[in-house]
């Protein structure tokens, strides 16, 4: 249901309040650039680097604050130990934290991805048993879907699981595993029914990566020159069954779901931080004289109509991703598609603005930053790092096909011959 004017206006009062009265000053320096790897990992859920850093008490205080009074995964259901916020909600909870500079406390894939996929398709012994360590930050997870054969064509996959005793024995290669060095757990696929056609006999499972886990994690060196991806090999890795959300070789249906939310997630907010770099383009253009360039204005103009168009339709994902998370078995089955638009949409713009800011700024903007290794300032990043976003996740050519044949119900392209 949503929230009628005055409700909306009191719930922005009373968090701005609790913002205001709990904010950590010292945290607003994580907008530094020298921060951006941090704040990267702190999106996922994990703090990085050395304890000594002052800003790790005050990250600390932080998140106490945010556990004390209940703040963690606010949106998810308050049966999943969340205080079951809508999508408006969430909204403007991310924009009061963006207007006093304040961090968002989040818990990564095990918020947005696992928490979802267990309390949607999990057992009440899963849920009271997986749940409260992503709330308490216990359990960082990464994720195991993409294979080198099986990016956006989940379904070719071929890692396996073989059911010995209570256990399943995982075998097989993850790879572009987003921030995979800091988890201590990861959400796989794997294939349990060999016989099964594609979509089918395929199961999605909790394992841990520490200890005797028998996987090894790898860097993998991108273009921006940081390792931000790595790769996973596992040679008869076990899971307990206990640990199969959904029932074996049922992933299919899970996976779907959870990639709808993947792709949906952050459509609420995902507007906050374009706006915010469209800002610091008009800004920049101002500084450098340009702003009165006709062709400049009309791209800034169309920059700031997309970010209203995905401040609106996010507002619609996000209510169909509480509907789903909420029961109704009609929106989960929405997901898929409203999520694949609004993947699709934000890829895109993001890169525009961010190929935008590289072309306001001029020649400079091809000279890297003097120093050791392979150094990128912020917008030369954001440039390199934009180019991922319409391959990750699903490609926008997949996300494309999503939307024609199941949304619009065109016919599918002819097979090769």
């Amino acid at each position: 249901m949503s929230l009628q004017t005055h409700t909306i206006e009191d719930f922005r009062r009373d968090v701005r309040g609790w913002i205001d009265s709990n904010e950590v000053a010292e945290l607003r320096e994580l907008e530094h650039p020298r921060h951006r790897s941090l704040r990267l990992h702190l999106r996922f859920g994990a703090w990085i680097g050395d304890d000594d850093n002052p800003l790790h008490d005050a990250w600390k205080l932080w998140v106490e604050r945010h556990q004390r009074d209940g703040y963690i995964c606010p949106w998810w259901p308050t049966m999943a130990g969340g205080r079951g916020w809508d999508p408006i909600q969430q909204m403007v909870w991310t924009e009061e934290l963006a207007a006093a500079g304040m961090p968002r406390v989040s818990r990564g894939l095990g918020e947005h991805l696992v928490g979802p996929a267990v309390f949607l398709h999990g057992n009440d012994e899963q849920r009271s048993r997986f749940l409260p360590p992503i709330i308490d930050g216990s359990d960082i997870y990464i994720q195991g879907f993409s294979e080198p054969d099986a990016g956006s064509d989940l379904a070719n996959l071929r890692t396996t699981g073989v059911v010995d005793g209570d256990d399943l024995i995982i075998t097989g290669q993850k790879v572009w595993t987003t921030v995979g060095l800091i988890g201590n757990r990861m959400f796989l696929l794997c294939r349990t029914n060999p016989q099964a056609p594609r979509h089918r006999g395929i199961s999605f499972v909790l394992i841990d990566l520490v200890g005797d886990a028998n996987i090894d994690v790898r860097p993998t060196r991108q273009m921006t020159g940081e390792s931000e991806f790595t790769e996973e090999f596992l040679t008869e890795a076990r899971a307990p069954l206990a640990n199969v959300i959904g029932g074996l070789d049922n992933g299919w249906r899970v996976t779907m779901s959870t990639l709808g939310l993947e792709r949906g997630g952050d459509a609420t907010t995902a507007h906050l931080a374009l706006a915010a770099q469209l800002g610091n383009v008009i800004e920049m253009a101002r500084a450098l004289g340009r702003s009165a360039e006709p062709v400049l204005r009309q791209e800034i103009i169309r920059s700031h109509i997309d970010i209203e168009l995905m401040r609106f339709g996010g507002a619609r994902v996000g209510g169909i991703i509480a509907a789903a998370i909420n029961g109704d078995v009609a929106m989960q089955q929405e997901i898929e598609r409203v999520a694949s638009a609004s993947k699709l949409t934000g890829a895109e713009v993001e890169q525009r603005i961010a190929d935008l800011a590289i072309r306001v700024r001029g020649m400079e903007g091809l000279v890297r930053p003097d120093g050791d290794g392979y150094r990128t300032d912020q917008m030369q990043y954001e440039l390199l790092w934009s180019r991922a976003l319409t391959i990750q996740g699903g490609s926008a050519e997949i996300q494309r096909n999503i939307l024609a044949e199941r949304a619009l119900g065109l016919p599918k392209d002819p097979a090769a011959v």
